[in-house]
């Protein structure tokens, strides 16, 4: 489309002119974030640049959802993903035609089923009155599903909870206390499921968003860390780390947008999109540093701070702040090395 502002996909963005009923309109938004190649978190900062209301939950929603989304939620998000003012006029007129559609399909429906009831009740109003009550209950049990798909969506979809390691999963195998292996300091063992700080290497940093960082994870005080972390096991082996934001809500630590390449931006954002760039294999290691090397699934690489490559200083990866980055593995790496440690509150909690 020629008036097309932004979005990094190839060719032109998704036509919204052959779209015929809500399934693809919905359909049709989530191709439109695809081809604009931003995360949700990267098009609630684009929305509120230039004064729009985008939260990134209620994007999940949109897109999780079996009904027309609400006129301005459209018209913001379509900017975000980079269009301009006439690919957002034609989203918004192929929205209200549907709307419109949608409200003289009720109508139909509603006069024939009153013409029904007269013929079948005698007018004694009865059951016609039975059958209006319930008319109001069917958008509630059309939220109730899509809230349901969309709790399903954000904790982990995919095939791989067919397999067991999803919300349904077996996840009473994982012992219930810290590896042996830790207590007696020898090598470590299989790690434990449950909320965890993410400490890095041998420091007291942990794994960390920094404010307008767009979901990007840091070593950073733990005081204070966000988002919260549990590791989640998965099948074969595999753990999922989960994430709860205390304003974006739940979602999944991964490689932004599945990069192959090195260095890749670590990011917290909703799960399900990334596939098995936001699972991962918890590899034990008892040097340089005890802990565990966090491998994606999909490239094999290694998770670590970031070192500014060969022309950065020699403390690059011990300052804080320093990203965290799918990298190349490498065996004398303490910064590639980390700890999974129970929250101070959960500590606190038990001594009291």
């Amino acid at each position: 489309m020629s008036d097309v502002t932004g979005g990094p996909g190839a060719g032109e963005s998704p036509d919204p002119g052959a779209i015929r009923d809500a399934g693809e309109f919905i359909a049709g938004l989530r191709a439109l974030r695809e081809w604009s190649g931003f995360t949700y978190r990267e098009l609630t900062a684009r929305a509120e640049a230039v004064g729009d209301v985008l939260p990134r939950s209620t994007v999940a929603n949109m897109l999780a959802r079996t009904t027309l989304p609400r006129e301005e939620l459209v018209a913001a998000y379509v900017r975000a993903c980079g269009s301009g003012p006439g690919t957002v006029d034609s989203w918004l007129k192929v929205r209200k035609e549907l709307a419109a559609a949608g409200v003289r399909g009720a109508e139909e429906a509603r006069d024939s089923g009153t013409e029904a009831a007269d013929g079948a009740g005698g007018g004694s109003g009865g059951a016609g009155a039975g059958k209006r009550r319930t008319v109001p209950a069917v958008p509630v049990v059309l939220a109730l599903v899509a809230a349901v798909a969309a709790w399903l969506f954000a904790w982990g979809g995919g095939d791989e909870d067919k397999q067991g390691g999803g919300p349904g999963g077996d996840r009473g195998s994982t012992a219930a206390s810290e590896p042996a292996g830790r207590r007696g300091g020898g090598p470590v063992s299989r790690p434990v499921a449950g909320e965890r700080l993410v400490k890095v290497g041998e420091s007291d940093l942990c794994l960390t968003e920094r404010s307008g960082s767009s979901g990007h994870l840091y070593q950073g005080p733990c005081a204070g860390a966000i988002p919260r972390f549990t590791l989640v096991p998965r099948a074969g082996g595999t753990w999922r780390i989960a994430t709860l934001h205390p304003t974006y809500g739940e979602g999944c630590m991964g490689v932004q947008r599945s990069s192959r390449q090195t260095p890749a931006p670590l990011e917290n954002d909703y799960c399900g999109r990334r596939g098995k760039a936001e699972t991962f294999r918890l590899e034990p290691v008892a040097r340089p540093v005890e802990g565990y090397r966090i491998r994606p699934l999909h490239t094999g690489f290694c998770l670590g701070v970031d070192d500014g490559g060969p022309d950065a200083g020699a403390d690059t990866a011990d300052r804080l702040w320093a990203e965290v980055v799918q990298t190349e593995c490498a065996a004398d790496a303490a910064r590639q090395i980390f700890r999974f440690e129970p929250p101070v509150r959960a500590s606190a909690a038990r001594s009291s």
